[in-house]
């Protein structure tokens, strides 16, 4: 199974570290919508020679606030300085972010996103096939497109178009139209098992199609001795609780039989109490949402959960940045048989 491991720096930084992480036998980069531009780190990186190629991916670049016609540009210049190694990962947000942080509009989510995919998949077929581009939906168009705006054909061709998703509505469109599903990492062996894999099948069925590329994503406390276990365990024990305060993420506490943790943390979060929210991580739900453990303890629960559907995991170390040895270690446990 291959790694990919987040590209956690700032683009003035982001060479470096992406140095590091592929010296480490890491497979592939991504980076998500956080403190920085989601796309820049990845740019700095393709374009210098001291990175060695690897795959890259956007994991993920909220879409909703965004133009498909600037993703198309973006993704295709993307793919064309990664040398065809790029992959477009977009997910939706929810309503509170993208009304009052990205100023956009919110509605039906799962619609506009299932027609963003369709319309950035548009643009980027017309300038590979040459042919006019006429897409009319009922959020966007796009059928305006002059030759000094089309680059061509990129010669790597198009890059895939993934799709980020929790719940079985933006699943399933995930399976009808993406090109690739980005489990969302906030979720249980049982979520996964009987809501995600459920809601792929029914939309595969949907669409026709007979696959989709599935990506698992980790939230991981690992180390090399119980001590660094356990420091782990504390940046993960506060994502868990900050994804757990979320309504939209209610549905992986319920399978678990611990719903009534949702408003709980939600309304902690809303006061500040941060340790408090820790606290009620306890090891049980820990160890049910992420994985724990040394590098090859993690390595053999990542391919016990995900093995028999995905290739390769994005793993996410939240609070803790570790030595090289520690990824290397995790890298070449996965890679083994």
């Amino acid at each position: 199974m291959k790694l990919d491991i987040q590209l956690d720096a700032r683009p003035d930084q982001a060479v470096t570290r992406a140095r590091e992480l592929l010296e480490a036998g890491v497979d592939g980069l991504f980076t998500f919508e956080g403190p920085h531009d989601v796309f820049l780190p990845l740019i700095v990186a393709a374009g210098s020679s001291d990175v060695p190629p690897t795959d890259l991916m956007t994991n993920v670049a909220i879409a909703l606030p965004r133009s498909p016609m600037h993703l198309a540009n973006l993704a295709y210049d993307l793919h064309l300085l990664s040398g065809g190694r790029f992959r477009l990962g977009l997910g939706s947000q929810i309503k509170p972010h993208i009304e009052n942080r990205y100023g956009a509009e919110w509605s039906r989510p799962a619609a506009r996103m299932r027609e963003t995919v369709l319309a950035v998949k548009a643009i980027l077929q017309a300038w590979q096939d040459g042919t006019r581009l006429d897409f009319r939906g009922e959020f966007t168009k796009h059928t305006l497109m002059p030759p000094t705006f089309v680059p061509g054909p990129n010669p790597h061709g198009i890059a895939p178009v993934l799709l980020g998703a929790l719940g079985p509505v933006m699943t399933r469109t995930a399976a009808e139209v993406a090109d690739g599903l980005l489990v969302m990492p906030f979720h249980s062996e049982r979520h996964f098992r009987e809501r995600t894999l459920v809601a792929v099948a029914e939309g595969l069925e949907i669409s026709g199609r007979e696959r989709i590329d599935i990506f698992p994503q980790a939230i991981v406390a690992m180390g090399t001795t119980p001590e660094e276990i356990e420091a782990a365990s504390v940046g993960v024990r506060g994502l868990l609780a900050f994804y757990g305060s979320t309504p939209a993420y209610r549905s992986v506490l319920e399978i678990e039989g611990r719903g009534d943790l949702q408003p709980e943390l939600n309304a902690l979060s809303k006061t500040g109490d941060i340790m408090t929210m820790i606290d009620l991580v306890d090891d049980d739900l820990l160890r049910t949402l992420a994985v724990v453990g040394t590098p090859e303890e993690c390595a053999a629960e990542i391919k016990r959960r995900f093995g028999d559907v995905a290739d390769r995991v994005c793993a996410y170390f939240p609070g803790t940045q570790h030595p090289t040895s520690t990824i290397r270690a995790l890298a070449e446990a996965l890679r083994s048989p």
